[in-house]
């Protein structure tokens, strides 16, 4: 599985640890290489092109709260950005869901946490039936 991580300024420090700690994982590192400002929306797009194109399977964006980041990206067609804060929640962003990008707070949530949510979500199947007739009606929605 082929992993895309960005983030903005607020987030930089939490995706270098994950990135560290997965560091066996195939990680394509869209950015920001900086804790110098920048604008999270640039860093959602660059993630929902990357997924849209198949140059990965998986997202993961980081800014402050993640819920900047997570708003701009779910502007776009086909991505169901997950904010995660809880293992609980990464799991059934997953199995209900079947969220493709997991979003975090950098400045609001410790390292080992995202790394216990990501590594549940990635355990974790969706369970398609009554939640893919929900994901569905989102996807006709979009415009």
């Amino acid at each position: 599985m082929k992993i895309a991580i960005a983030s903005d300024h607020g987030g930089y420090e939490m995706k270098e640890a994950i990135k560290q700690h997965y560091q066996e994982c195939d990680i394509l590192d869209l950015g920001t290489d900086s804790t110098d400002s920048v604008d999270y929306p640039d860093f959602a797009k660059k993630m929902a092109l990357t997924l849209f194109t198949k140059k990965a399977d998986l997202g993961i964006l980081i800014c402050g709260t993640g819920v900047g980041i997570s708003i701009a990206a779910n502007r776009y067609k086909g991505i169901r950005a997950a904010l995660i804060y809880s293992t609980e929640v990464a799991k059934l962003a997953k199995q209900h869901n079947n969220a493709n990008v997991l979003v975090f707070g950098g400045r609001t949530m410790a390292v080992d946490d995202v790394i216990n949510s990501i590594d549940t979500f990635m355990q974790s199947e969706y369970e398609g039936g009554r939640h893919q007739r929900r994901l569905d009606k989102i996807e006709d929605t979009e415009l």
